[in-house]
């Protein structure tokens, strides 16, 4: 039998199957304890009135074995919007068989129809499977530029202090 594989835009239905995607990503990357999304949460940012994200599933012989979930930014040096690529999973035995590839290349597509400038993600440093395969791909890694974040009590301090400057 010929595997067959399919992208599908993910709807309000999928958000239990993104919620253990996501939940499957951060088991794989040791970062299961940081994972505090739920249903409610997805539904409202990815399905909401105002939706932020999007999401695309692969599905192998029908069977969901692969996520994307990416987001639209702005590039002020290009003038113009680009994709975000926040997360990208394929589940074990789903691997070597392209369907990552596929999930870059359609985003890629996507950005183009979207006029975006650019197609984005982080990769940890320590994935070496995945470095190798982006740059098989002819992505360029910014060893440049630091990834800074925010997060926790820290956001809440630097917003509080904020409060000196609103009209």
């Amino acid at each position: 039998m010929t595997d067959t594989f399919e992208i599908k835009l993910a709807t309000l239905e999928d958000v239990p199957l993104i919620l253990s995607f996501i939940k499957e990503l951060a088991e794989y990357e040791k970062l299961s304890h940081e994972v505090v999304a739920t249903e409610e949460l997805l539904r409202e940012n990815l399905f909401g009135e105002k939706a932020c994200a999007e999401v695309v599933i692969g599905y192998l012989n029908q069977a969901p074995v692969s996520f994307a979930l990416f987001f639209h930014n702005f590039s002020t040096f290009l003038g113009r919007k680009g994709m975000y690529l926040e997360d990208l999973f394929v589940r074990p035995e789903a691997r070597g068989k392209g369907i990552g590839q596929s999930l870059l290349s359609y985003l890629a597509y996507l950005a183009k129809q979207r006029n975006c400038g650019r197609l984005e993600w982080s990769v940890l440093d320590w994935n070496e499977p995945a470095i190798g395969f982006y740059k098989h791909l002819g992505a360029k890694p910014m060893d440049e530029w630091t990834v800074f974040r925010v997060t926790g009590q820290a956001l809440d301090d630097l917003a509080a202090s904020c409060k000196n400057h609103l009209t």
